[in-house]
């Protein structure tokens, strides 16, 4: 009897499961109902049940100033940065984590010893460059790092993260300005794939410039996680610091550059019919062209061997990319609202259009 007890409490147990799986069959034990305990983190102080910041919440913040200087011939971007790093958390601070997101494109990198074959039934010849390593001298060359007053500062890196050990804890709401000078090889998107890198056009021998995860930018510190230094595959993307960004990108003088934020001297980049454009765009309702296709056209076949300076502010935002090239066609127009204009002119929307005849445009968007 009492075996025929515990086979009839053994069924019905099972069944249970099984009714528990049509439930939920993604679920490696069927219970959709199931607390969330160890997924979501209890409220407290800082957050409340709803996910919304508590009465103590907090966040993190990074200053940047980046000289950049993107060198075509060599294909090399050259940088050199001042992070002014605030600690608003009520903890102290003992280092420091960077992320070294292009460190992703190493040969010795998770993101390059994790991926599957790359053999195809069709091979071209930029996928038997990819194999053999055509593009294996890559990643970021850290040139040195140093306190404000440069003093160097001792640091680890470990792939894509970089921890720069402190002289002095950084106690809470206090700040921190380090400096750090660098330079990569720059990937072919074509071959390394990826968000940033350069496009080569041979048609006319000139390059597109997309760069993105390009600096040494801070990792996130908060209070649920503490520092996020888990490694970068490129397969997703981590969050980041918001913070306010003065970049001064150094390029040939017939480039033409995008990026994140306000150009702060258009006059010393721009010819002076493209400024005259650019300032009737500032009230203009539809596109106006600011570089044609005919001028971009010009510059590709000639190509200066001069350069320029564009430099560009934006305000607490998390990240700055740009894009540089001759091959741009530029177009910008002011942005109204029930018939009203934005102000200020930063409301612009503007468009940058990679050119290439019998091919879909690259298009990228500037509000």
């Amino acid at each position: 009897m009492k075996k025929l007890l515990l086979l009839a409490a053994s069924l019905i147990f099972n069944v249970g499961i099984y009714a528990q799986s049509l439930n939920n069959p993604g679920s490696n034990h069927g219970n959709k109902f199931e607390q969330l305990g160890t997924m979501i983190t209890d409220p407290n102080y800082y957050r409340s049940a709803s996910g919304a910041p508590g009465p103590a919440y907090w966040q993190q913040r990074a200053d940047y100033e980046i000289n950049a200087e993107l060198d075509e011939k060599n294909l090399r971007l050259n940088g050199a940065e001042t992070i002014t790093y605030y600690n608003n958390s009520p903890d102290p601070l003992s280092y420091l984590w960077v992320q070294l997101d292009e460190n992703q494109n190493k040969a010795t990198s998770d993101n390059k010893l994790t991926q599957t074959s790359k053999i195809k039934e069709k091979m071209t010849l930029d996928d038997f460059s990819d194999i053999i390593g055509r593009n294996d001298d890559l990643g970021v060359k850290i040139i040195k790092i140093t306190d404000e007053k440069g003093t160097p500062l001792p640091y680890v890196i470990n792939n894509t993260m970089l921890r720069i050990d402190l002289p002095l804890v950084l106690k809470p709401k206090e700040k921190y300005k380090l400096k750090i000078s660098w330079n990569y090889n720059i990937s072919d998107r074509k071959i390394v794939h990826g968000r940033g890198g350069y496009e080569y056009f041979p048609q006319d021998d000139n390059y597109l410039f997309t760069i993105t995860q390009w600096f040494p930018r801070m990792a996130v510190y908060s209070d649920f996680q503490g520092w996020q230094n888990k490694q970068f595959e490129g397969r997703g993307e981590f969050a980041l610091v918001f913070g306010n960004y003065k970049v001064n990108m150094t390029v040939p003088a017939d480039h033409v550059v995008g990026a994140t934020g306000e150009c702060q001297n258009y006059p010393q980049v721009l010819s002076a019919t493209s400024l005259k454009r650019w300032n009737e765009a500032q009230t203009a309702k539809a596109p106006l062209e600011i570089i044609n296709l005919n001028e971009a056209k010009s510059a590709s076949a000639k190509k200066s061997t001069a350069k320029k300076t564009w430099t560009y502010v934006a305000q607490n935002v998390r990240d700055f990319a740009w894009v540089s090239s001759r091959r741009l066609v530029w177009d910008a127009m002011a942005i109204y609202i029930d018939g009203k204009k934005l102000w200020p002119c930063r409301t612009m929307a503007q468009r940058l259009i990679q050119y290439t005849v019998g091919i879909r445009p690259k298009l990228w968007l500037i509000l």
